[in-house]
């Protein structure tokens, strides 16, 4: 496997690294979530941003989407993405970024709640742990990109940024960030690339490998309706900008 030269990280699984297999350990303990529900665009960023409120340990939840979808960042301007309102299931995220088009990619989110650990890292240091084990688990000649392209558009995929995956140059997985004093939320996307059926366990073995299978609790999905109903599908949220 390629590996980029990047700033050098201190050695050790201090460092987040199981010391002698060169993994990235960035959790002690991992509640995998596997989403099959396809759901809507408004739900799955409010059931991230659930998980945010009651995380006790680190969590990863993969999922999919009920219609094709489009995802801005906070910070975006809807004038931006209004020509695909009649075309697409579009949601402003809580997590910066550009746009990111959704359907047949594999979405992921990780939180992070503010007692674990890894939350003390710098967000850049948390990006760049989360993307290499998404190189080490693509299985192919993945690389981080050292530099930031420059910018062509508002589309995440065309404007890689240091750390995220490239296969062949071209872009395959990008993230964006929240970190507020509950913990940290790290949204993100894998696309371009074929992934095997065993993918999803394979990133989660790379991040920890103390994980576990969890389910959404009723309680949890009760509560993300309802941030949804107040947040996410509001047109006022969808245009602040």
């Amino acid at each position: 496997m390629i590996r980029p030269h990047l700033n050098p990280l201190p050695q050790g699984e201090e460092a987040g690294f199981a010391a002698g297999e060169g993994r990235v350990q960035l959790f002690g303990s991992l509640e995998v979530y596997h989403d099959l529900d396809s759901r809507s665009a408004a739900l799955n960023m409010a059931i991230d941003e659930a998980l945010l409120e009651t995380a006790s340990e680190p969590t990863i939840r993969f999922y999919r989407w009920e219609h094709p979808a489009l995802s801005f960042g906070y910070f975006g301007e809807f004038s931006d993405v209004a020509y695909q309102e009649s075309e697409l299931d579009i949601v402003r995220r809580w997590t910066g970024g550009g746009i990111v088009f959704h359907g047949n990619d594999l979405t992921y989110s990780i939180v992070i709640p503010a007692s674990d650990p890894a939350f003390a890292e710098s967000s850049r240091s948390i990006y760049e742990k989360t993307h290499r084990a998404i190189q080490s688990a693509l299985g192919l000649d993945a690389q981080l990109a050292s530099i930031a392209s420059p910018k062509i558009s508002e589309s995440c995929f065309a404007n890689p940024v240091p750390a995220d995956v490239l296969l062949n140059g071209r872009k395959v997985a990008g993230a964006a960030q929240r970190r507020t004093r509950r913990g940290l939320l790290q949204q993100g996307s894998i696309q371009n690339v074929d992934l095997g059926n065993g993918f999803a366990d394979e990133l989660a073995n790379e991040l920890c490998r103390k994980y576990r299978a969890e389910k959404l609790s009723k309680a949890l999905l009760t509560r993300a309706q309802e941030i949804a109903d107040q947040k996410y599908s509001t047109t006022s949220w969808l245009r602040r900008r």
